[in-house]
């Protein structure tokens, strides 16, 4: 992965003697999609994020202090009908956070870049008329002063590394089980390929699963675009098909029952219809941090963080850094240490400290039977390690968009 390390890190194993959470009796699973209102806060936020990183390293050669997660959206209010419809009050996006405004005496375009950013990624909700249907409100203010001096420094042992922001930590599992894999690829397949089969498809759509021993129950959520629905029979064939196609991907993660239920709250009289494809648009208000947790899903039946990972700045903000590699050693001990049924990782950072050089670092392991725990335990460690040695690529990763952060 890069260079070994050269410190000694408080990197803790512990097995663990549990049901997998494939044989307990209940488990539920939510996504909340590209669309939904605190989904939008939290792309806004991550997306303002980077771009500010983008714009620090042009103009100043690194990334400046920020943290660009306290967006909130007030929903506006619409009309939607059969074949048409509109907008009759904007949505509200404030833009809130804190974000490094002067450089070397110069100040920088602070509120335009996070302006052009939040605008941008709202072309993910393809009806929405940026220029009229929506009003983004800029409010960074500057950054902490106490929080920008550990933001660069050294770690206790003279290398160059960032300190952490806070003291918090970050939470991640793997394997994904058999419904959270479903919540997960279902709303993003649909995104990805049946939504351009299907132009009344909107973005903003929920997934809630629901397994009890052996049955599934997958209830899903989505905002129908009202200018590609003729009437009520087209609306009811078209949530047919989306109801068919679900049911086809959630086949292909499981071999349970499946009982798949869309829009369950329509009636002839009153159906899921938006001008836009986002119930932002007719009263339901978002913020970011209210949503899924880094790996897309939240996830009740489980350990997690109520870190909020999007908009928080990808250089020494814990709560961010530590929730994505959490995930990243989660995956790597399942994949490539024998034996592991599941694993549960907990990064704390302490205020001050390299972001290398946690509190502690714990993965909780779910092994098999008659397995070598002693090997487990050393190639889990070793994973771990290597990671927190190479943690700035994580900074690396979040700039490329390589790694999801709700």
């Amino acid at each position: 992965m890069g260079r070994e390390s050269s410190i000694e890190r408080n990197i803790k194993i512990e097995f663990v003697n549990r049901e997998p959470i494939e044989e307990q009796e209940i488990e539920m699973v939510e996504r909340k999609g590209l669309g939904h209102p605190d989904s939008l806060c939290d792309g806004i936020a991550e997306a303002v994020s980077v771009a500010l990183c983008k714009e620090y390293l042009s103009k100043c050669g690194m990334i400046l202090h920020h943290n660009t997660d306290k967006v909130h959206l007030a929903a506006g209010k619409s009309n939607p009908r059969y074949g048409g419809g509109e907008v009759i009050q904007p949505i509200y996006i404030l833009l809130g956070g804190r974000a490094t405004r002067i450089f070397d005496g110069e100040e920088l375009a602070v509120d335009v870049i996070a302006t052009r950013a939040a605008k941008g990624y709202l072309k993910n909700v393809r009806n929405l008329d940026i220029e009229s249907h929506v009003v983004v409100d800029c409010k960074l203010g500057g950054g902490s002063a106490d929080l920008v001096e550990v933001f660069r420094g050294k770690s206790k042992q003279n290398r160059e590394m960032p300190k952490a922001n806070d003291t918090s930590f970050g939470v991640a599992h793997a394997p994904l089980s058999e419904i959270e894999s479903i919540a997960l690829n279902l709303e993003q397949r649909v995104m990805a390929e049946y939504r351009n089969r299907e132009k009344a498809i909107g973005e903003d759509m929920k997934v809630m699963a629901l397994r009890e021993k052996d049955r599934i129950t997958l209830t899903v959520g989505d905002a129908f675009v009202s200018k590609y629905v003729d009437d009520y029979d087209h609306y009811m064939a078209a949530k047919q098909r989306l109801n068919e196609f679900i049911c086809g991907v959630a086949e292909e993660y499981t071999n349970r029952e499946i009982t798949t239920q869309v829009n369950m709250a329509d009636t002839p009289e009153s159906v899921y219809l938006t001008v836009t494809g986002t119930s932002a648009e007719m009263g339901d208000d978002g913020a970011a941090g209210r949503g899924n947790r880094s790996n897309g899903l939240i996830t009740p039946n489980r350990p997690i963080s109520m870190e909020g990972t999007p908009g928080k700045n990808p250089v020494n903000h814990t709560g961010k850094i530590y929730n994505l590699l959490a995930t990243k050693i989660a995956d790597e001990v399942v994949e490539r240490v024998d034996g592991v049924q599941e694993a549960c990782v907990k990064i704390l950072s302490e205020i001050g400290r390299g972001i290398d050089d946690p509190k502690v670092a714990t993965i909780q392991i779910l092994p098999r039977s008659n397995v070598n725990l002693g090997a487990i335990e050393s190639k889990a460690t070793r994973i771990t390690d290597e990671w927190l040695e190479n943690i700035a690529e994580i900074t690396q990763m979040v700039l490329r968009g390589d790694l999801r952060t709700f």
